[in-house]
């Protein structure tokens, strides 16, 4: 859809329907054309959805402590369309705008699902529990959080996805730090802050690919430039886990003896073996020979599959029961049946209906004209490329927070900030840092996000049963906000913020690329 602006009026046109020439006066449409007029909203108007939202969002969440985003979300994008038709917008063109933004999801979607059966099936083939056993036997507590940390970094690089490792290698390092009576929400902290990190410098991550794509920049160059950032702020959570870990956290008053009872359990629920660890090493091998991430995240569900009938003497019959609606044991452990009893697609569902909404809310902004408004008003109040790139960061949060989806946060702010630093001649890298900083590495901050969704839903943080203590994880995420933050310093003061090259300026004049100076 191309959007043309005159006077107060915006002029949607659908490609194929119709065409318009900008220097006409609005009569020369193709045949049987229908001009869909509608006004772009005020600030106020177009901040009123947001706000009121917010507002019902509030209510579910502070007054009726009742951690389920989801009606205030649908009745955001009831009060969103109303507001549209005062606008001019007809409901099929805001449906349509909900059900594209939708659509450029389901991929995200796709994965939840292969991660719902991958849960379910590596626990029941003993590979999730075979982390957990070893984890404790080699493992101290000084070290745990820092290592764990480590090990969400690499494996997220290699699967490039997020969702999956907090899903399986995060699940098991909760495990592990229950044995170490270690608390939940710093274990939490490290998991996220690793998988994170991998997710937004991984080649095979689709929202590392997505930055660069909607700034109009190379992959790898985008991940180079994010390095600066990325490798500074690893480093200092790393240091503070290590601290944590040797100052905070009593090695030596760490339970052994329930440590022990884990294990043994584990060893009479399950066959414990390195061989259990193979779907793992499949699944990174395949992300590594850079295979698509579904086909290489089901081949782990697969390989899983026959662990658990040849491995761990379970029915074809039971996987199956596995991968749909999750694991179920009985081990009279507590901390082993509550995170072992989990998994499956349908444990997916609450996230999943989360992100639908979400996303329908951000395509109903999107469509009425509202994100776009509120971006455009930001950029009459900066002239400055730290004020720019300050702006591009805080949207793509603020984008986060409002519209609880990482895609949204990336593709929106990356579309509309572009040509603002083409008419500055700084190269758009320094926006996909900033987008790429602001969606991917936010994301998991948020509870009503997609991203903070699924990290609470995988890791059992059990916020909906009332244990709000464990969003302390949300601070403790220390790679997570640090490198935004770092993003910010360097705008300031100049720091790893290049200029466009002469090939960069070529290829926009190449592209066509719009160019706007402010």
């Amino acid at each position: 859809m191309t959007t043309i602006r005159e006077g107060q009026l915006l002029f949607h046109i659908d490609d194929g329907r119709y065409r318009k020439n900008k220097m006409s006066n609005l009569d020369n449409y193709s045949h049987g054309a229908v001009l869909d007029e509608t006004k772009q909203p005020s600030l106020f108007v177009a901040l009123l959805p947001v706000l009121m939202t917010l507002a019902v969002l509030g209510v579910q969440l502070f007054y009726f402590e009742d951690f389920t985003p989801h009606i205030p979300l649908a009745i955001g994008i009831a009060i969103t369309a109303t507001i549209g038709l005062t606008l001019g917008h007809k409901w099929s063109s805001t449906e349509k705008g909900i059900f594209h933004v939708i659509n450029v999801s389901l991929p995200s979607v796709s994965i939840l699902v292969t991660v719902g059966m991958i849960i379910g099936v590596w626990i029941a083939s003993g590979t999730v529990p075979t982390l957990i056993y070893y984890g404790l036997v080699l493992l101290s507590p000084e070290i745990f959080l820092a290592a764990g940390m480590i090990l969400c970094s690499i494996v997220s690089v290699s699967l490039g996805t997020s969702w999956g490792t907090v899903g399986t290698v995060g699940l098991a390092l909760m495990g592990i730090g229950a044995g170490f009576d270690i608390p939940v929400y710093w274990t939490a902290g490290a998991v996220v802050s690793g998988a994170f990190f991998g997710d937004k410098i991984s080649p095979l991550s689709d929202t590392t690919n997505l930055a660069p794509a909607v700034t109009g920049t190379k992959l790898f160059d985008h991940i180079r430039n994010m390095m600066p950032t990325t490798v500074p702020a690893m480093l200092i959570a790393l240091v503070i886990y290590t601290f944590v870990g040797f100052t905070l956290i009593d090695g030596d008053g760490a339970s052994f003896d329930r440590i022990e009872m884990i294990t043994t359990a584990l060893q009479d629920s399950f066959v414990i073996s390195p061989v259990l660890l193979l779907p793992a090493v499949l699944v990174i091998v395949l992300a590594v020979a850079k295979q698509p991430p579904i086909p290489s995240l089901f081949a782990g569900v697969v390989a899983g599959g026959f662990m658990a009938i040849f491995v761990q003497d379970q029915g074809l019959h039971d996987v199956f029961s596995y991968a749909n609606s999750g694991y179920k044991i009985d081990t009279g452990v507590s901390e082993i049946d509550s995170l072992l009893n989990r998994g499956g697609i349908q444990s997916m569902m609450w996230t999943i209906s989360l992100v639908l909404l979400a996303l329908g809310f951000g395509g109903a902004l999107e469509r009425t004209g509202c994100l776009q408004t509120i971006i455009m008003k930001i950029l009459q109040q900066v002239r400055t490329f730290a004020g720019i790139q300050t702006s591009a960061t805080c949207t793509s949060i603020a984008t986060n927070l409002v519209a609880g989806d990482p895609y949204l946060s990336i593709a929106l702010p990356g579309r509309m900030y572009a040509p603002v630093y083409r008419g500055m001649g700084y190269s758009t890298l320094n926006l996909s840092r900033a987008i790429e900083e602001g969606g991917t590495l936010i994301s998991p901050l948020i509870p009503w996000n997609a991203g903070g969704a699924f990290v609470i839903s995988a890791l059992a943080l059990g916020i909906g049963d009332g244990s709000f203590e464990n969003l302390l994880y949300i601070p403790l995420a220390f790679a997570c906000w640090i490198s935004p933050l770092l993003g910010v310093i360097y705008a300031t003061t100049g720091l790893f913020s290049p200029k466009a090259s002469d090939s960069e300026k070529e290829e926009w004049a190449k592209n066509d690329e719009d160019i706007q100076n402010i």
